[in-house]
């Protein structure tokens, strides 16, 4: 005469009887096991379709202000099959102004002494606008992914990853010839100014 086995509470009962078992003494049991048997291994055959893309940044910062503009900036990603050009062309641009504002002043400051939030509106936190966009030129390449019938990928990621190291690289490039190897981001005025007056770029 077969029973149902119930589960409750972690503990694993015969119905109608008092024998039960622990999850806890069920696994130690067995450990001495080489393979044990509540051990599960699955392969999920995940569909990949990984995008990918070049940037190139051209910055410009004056010394005695540290104020910075992105004077050129150029896109290309690999966005897989395309269906509307309009919807891919604002979300690269979208990216690209995440990435403006991470690297050249968003930044969430904490008091030290209390851990209060500091930059609690956007009277205090940076949040990029018109002003900083330079006009952006995109473009994309086309490989369809072999793993579904429409082949698009995704395309809104892209120019944030690629945006960020792209817009930092050209702010340590400008001081580059002056030894500097690396500048912490964000790169706001008041950063970009100490770091040119220790180089001595201020007259």
């Amino acid at each position: 005469m077969s029973r149902a086995i119930v589960f409750d509470k972690g503990r694993y009962t015969v119905a109608g009887t008092d024998l039960t078992i622990g999850v806890q003494a069920l696994i130690e049991k067995k450990w001495d096991q080489a393979a044990h048997p509540l051990d599960t291994n699955t392969t999920l055959d995940l569909a990949t379709a990984f995008p990918s893309g070049a940037h190139v940044a051209e910055v410009e910062i004056d010394p005695d202000t540290g104020e910075l503009w992105v004077v050129n900036y150029v896109a290309a990603d690999d966005c897989g099959r395309i269906y509307n050009h309009t919807l891919v062309e604002g979300q690269l641009h979208g990216g690209l102004m995440q990435g403006v504002g991470q690297v050249i002043g968003e930044h969430i400051v904490y008091e030290r002494e209390t851990g209060q939030l500091l930059s609690g509106s956007f009277m205090d936190y940076f949040m990029p606008t018109a002003v900083e966009t330079p006009k952006w030129e995109t473009d994309w390449t086309t490989t369809p992914s072999p793993h579904h019938p429409i082949g698009a990928k995704g395309v809104g990621e892209s120019p944030n990853v690629g945006g960020v190291p792209c817009f930092a690289n050209a702010v340590n490039d400008a001081f580059k010839f002056l030894g500097s190897t690396h500048i912490a981001m964000p790169h706001d005025n008041w950063r970009t100014w100490t770091v040119a007056e220790k180089l001595g770029l201020h007259g």
